[in-house]
């Protein structure tokens, strides 16, 4: 079990920033999923982390120990890669049980922690097959294995299961939550799947362009993202954004040719950006006209694609329970209580006055 502490941590490759200050700190058993779009950096940070890469500038501790200098074999981690990285002429059994061997341990020892990982990950009955004869799953769990084994003091997870077809990656998914749970191993989870940070994260950290742009719970990440880049990533499908200004002493939101949208009490300012994610939208209520492009039956639910009547560039996207019959035009409801507004200049969150 360990802490794990980043401070100040900045990586370029040349004349190329690709992480800008990154200050961090994991309590003992917690899991961090660090979440972003592809090039944002979050690979780059585990491998610091790893030992993988050196930092331009900053400090690593592992369990109140500075690691930043050390080679991976002294960091006492273990990584899980997507691609599993499994020595295909070995046996499962063996796999699992080759870092022990190179630390030194006893055939009996290594026989019991293998064995207690076997049994703890459901690959009892595959320890003398070769990873040629085990599905993508099975893979995983071998890799899997083979860190818990270790018993390291941090485990790493770099995008596991992205190799994974969906029903496999949602049954993983869990698999990977109970287990870390249950050994209670300090995590860092790297990962460009929202649904997987949401359902993974004790906290997610979310990354732009190698600044944290939001370090906070998942519910807070979704109910109060920071800005607009944030607010745009979390949530399936994704925000829906319309320009406008903050009026009457910033208890509505005019919109550009378009009606008023009453608030809690902002305060008033010149240029924000309204956001309402697609289930906070409701059919009727007359706040907008929404001339349909789409329409996508999701069975439970549906999605209505379209733009506002009147703002061909603002399309929108409206998430109803049940099914909608095929319609050109449709009037949409806001629910304020759920808006969200946006500095128009900068993205970042504008929160009502208290």
């Amino acid at each position: 079990m360990a802490t794990l502490e980043l401070q100040g941590l900045r990586k370029s490759f040349g004349a190329t920033q690709v992480l800008r200050q990154i200050d961090l700190s994991l309590v003992d058993g917690e899991m961090l999923v660090i979440v972003g779009a592809s090039g944002c950096g979050k690979s780059t940070l585990l491998r610091l982390v790893a030992g993988l890469e050196t930092p331009t500038e900053g400090r690593i501790t592992i369990g109140g120990r500075d690691v930043t200098a050390l080679d991976p074999s002294e960091r006492d981690i273990a990584m899980v890669f997507q691609n599993y990285a499994l020595y295909p002429h070995m046996s499962v059994f063996d796999n699992m049980a080759y870092g022990l061997r190179i630390r030194g341990l006893s055939r009996g020892e290594i026989t019991r922690k293998v064995e207690e990982a076997a049994a703890l990950l459901g690959l009892e009955s595959l320890l003398t097959r070769k990873p040629r004869q085990l599905s993508g799953g099975q893979r995983q769990r071998v890799a899997m294995g083979r860190a818990i084994v270790r018993d390291p003091k941090l485990f790493l997870f770099d995008e596991p299961l992205s190799n994974l077809d969906a029903k496999l990656r949602v049954q993983m998914r869990a698999e990977i939550r109970r287990l870390q749970r249950r050994l209670g191993v300090t995590s860092l989870y790297v990962t460009h799947d929202q649904v997987e940070a949401m359902t993974l994260g004790d906290r997610l950290l979310i990354l732009h362009e190698g600044t944290p742009a939001q370090l906070a719970t998942p519910m807070e990440v979704f109910e109060r993202p920071a800005d607009t880049y944030v607010a745009s990533f979390v949530g399936s499908p994704t925000m829906n954004f319309l320009a406008g200004r903050l009026v009457h002493d910033g208890t509505a939101v005019q919109l550009e040719a378009g009606p008023l949208i009453p608030l809690q009490g902002h305060r008033v300012g010149d240029t924000v950006t309204l956001g309402i994610r697609p289930e906070h939208l409701t059919l009727g209520g007359g706040d907008l006209t929404l001339a349909v492009d789409l329409i996508e039956p999701l069975g439970s639910e549906t999605l209505v694609h379209g733009r506002v009547v009147g703002r061909d560039d603002d399309a929108i996207t409206v998430k109803v329970p049940g099914v909608v019959g095929l319609v050109e035009t449709v009037s949409v409801g806001v629910q304020a209580d759920h808006a969200h507004v946006f500095d128009g200049v900068t993205g970042k969150r504008i929160d009502p006055v208290k």
